[in-house]
């Protein structure tokens, strides 16, 4: 496959054999030589040969190997003639990051920070197939599934500002409850409101540096504020919506009318029955991952209230965005100077919508939408802006963290020998965690420089940076 360079920020890769557009890879120089080195670049390919495609297949600077899509892709497929596909999307549905800002300073937290990490491993659910305290009834997890943030809004958690501040207002529409099996359900009873495991967590932040100071008071930051992320999902009810719909499309693959250059790639027509049933089934499991982080985030905040003994006037805790990293959406958009209507694939990708759209909330539309981009736990994480530019080439779509350089067990294999928690608090990063080998395989090491991953998306014009986060406490699943 030859790769021919459009800019310093942009790779084409143009049209052959059964691809209907080319693929654009976002990376720089080096990249590429290792998205050439994993071969990820065939996955875009791969995806450019999907029936209904527009205009191109697309990868963020955080590409890597994912199942069917490549981690890192976005593809926009005509909402009438198109498909939809599980692959394209993941299998932790609505996977997402929510930031929240505090009236607090490093110094007011600093000297209690180990207190308050301890207390935040108590009270937050964490590690694979991990379950909370919320405990739902059968009506109980449906009103979840169809109103996603509202339902945990309505519980007490959180107030319903957060909406607004929220990606869609954290509910998708068209959310059916019955489009989901018994076994996925009996799976979403038990886990509201925890963190799950992998490259999940929960941090304690401090803004570190601003950038753009008009988009930064805009959200609400300032240099030395103290902030809590999370990144979490819809835990192991999106995981049975993905696996049953794969099983499903598989089944009837010989009714799409093509051939696939990868059976991952498994997909159905938008308007045909099968791709109706999925839009249903991630919708509700989306609407679970909105309200699982409006949970969790609430819960955060009265943990460093207990530990701080402050009051919430005092903490003055606000939401600043809650979006999501994977999800197909109905999305509208101008291509080739008409308005079109489209569905959206964002896997391991972010919305990245510009100042004016109709969908920001108010006190952001003039800046663009925040984008809240996680790095490791040893370096950093960003906030971003949304830009016109996102909009014109990517359908409004921008990175969404670090994106991994070594596989899990590559990574456990490179940690051998060395204390990577020792390594952590020599920078003073406290952490706590599940797993027994989550640690290593979370390592900073595991990861791409997220800084550089950041400067691509900025010098490409997809967001622009507004603010540069560093973690002083991390808890991980």
């Amino acid at each position: 496959m030859q790769i021919k360079k459009i800019d310093d920020f942009q790779w084409l890769l143009p049209r052959t054999g059964s691809m209907r557009v080319p693929g654009i890879i976002y990376t720089n120089e080096s990249g590429l030589n290792a998205i050439k080195k994993e071969e990820t670049f065939k996955q875009v390919c791969n995806v450019a040969s999907l029936p209904g495609i527009i205009k191109a297949s697309m990868a963020m600077p955080d590409i890597h190997w994912g199942y069917g899509f490549p981690i890192g892709g976005v593809a926009a497929f005509d909402w009438e003639t198109g498909v939809i596909s599980p692959g394209g999307v993941g299998y932790d549905i609505n996977c997402g990051v929510r930031l929240a800002r505090t009236n607090l300073e490093e110094k007011d937290v600093r000297p209690h920070l180990r207190n308050l990490i301890n207390a935040l491993f108590r009270e937050i659910p964490s590690g694979i197939g991990s379950t909370g305290s919320l405990k739902l009834t059968n009506s109980e997890e449906k009103n979840v599934l169809k109103k996603g943030s509202l339902w945990a809004v309505q519980q007490g958690f959180g107030h319903a500002s957060d909406l607004e501040r929220t990606e869609d207002g954290g509910c998708m529409p068209d959310a059916d409850p019955e489009t989901l099996s018994k076994r996925a359900l009996e799976r979403g009873k038990k886990q509201l409101g925890t963190l799950g495991s992998g490259n999940h967590f929960l941090e304690v932040g401090v803004v570190e540096t601003i950038f753009d100071l008009e988009a930064a008071r805009a959200y609400g930051l300032f240099e030395g504020q103290v902030t809590l992320m999370l990144h979490t999902g819809s835990r192991g009810l999106g995981y049975q919506v993905c696996d049953d719909h794969l099983a499903m499309m598989t089944k009837q693959a010989n009714k799409l009318g093509t051939n696939l250059p990868d059976r991952q790639l498994v997909c159905a027509r938008i308007q045909s029955e099968p791709g109706r049933h999925y839009l249903s089934a991630m919708a509700c499991a989306a609407n679970y991952a909105w309200a699982n982080r409006q949970v969790l985030m609430h819960k955060a905040g009265l943990v460093l209230m207990d530990i701080l003994g402050i009051s919430p006037k005092t903490l003055r805790m606000n939401l600043v965005y809650d979006l999501c990293h994977n999800i197909a959406k109905k999305e509208s958009h101008i291509i080739d100077g008409k308005k079109q209507i489209v569905c959206v694939h964002r896997k391991g990708a972010t919305r990245s919508f510009g100042p004016g759209h109709p969908s920001i909330c108010p006190e952001y539309r003039k800046v663009g939408q925040p984008i809240l981009i996680p790095g490791d736990m040893g370096t950093a994480s960003y906030v971003l802006a949304g830009t016109q530019r996102a909009m014109q080439e990517t359908f409004g779509s921008t990175c969404h963290g670090a994106g991994r350089v070594l596989s899990r067990k590559a990574a456990k294999k490179a940690s051998r020998g060395r204390s990577i928690q020792r390594e952590l608090e020599d920078l003073g990063i406290l952490v706590k965690w599940t797993g027994r080998s989550t640690l290593a395989e979370e390592m900073p090491d595991a990861y791409k420089d997220i800084s550089q991953v950041v400067d691509i998306v900025h010098g490409a014009g997809l967001s622009k940076k507004v603010a540069k986060l560093r973690p002083m406490a991390v808890l991980k699943g």
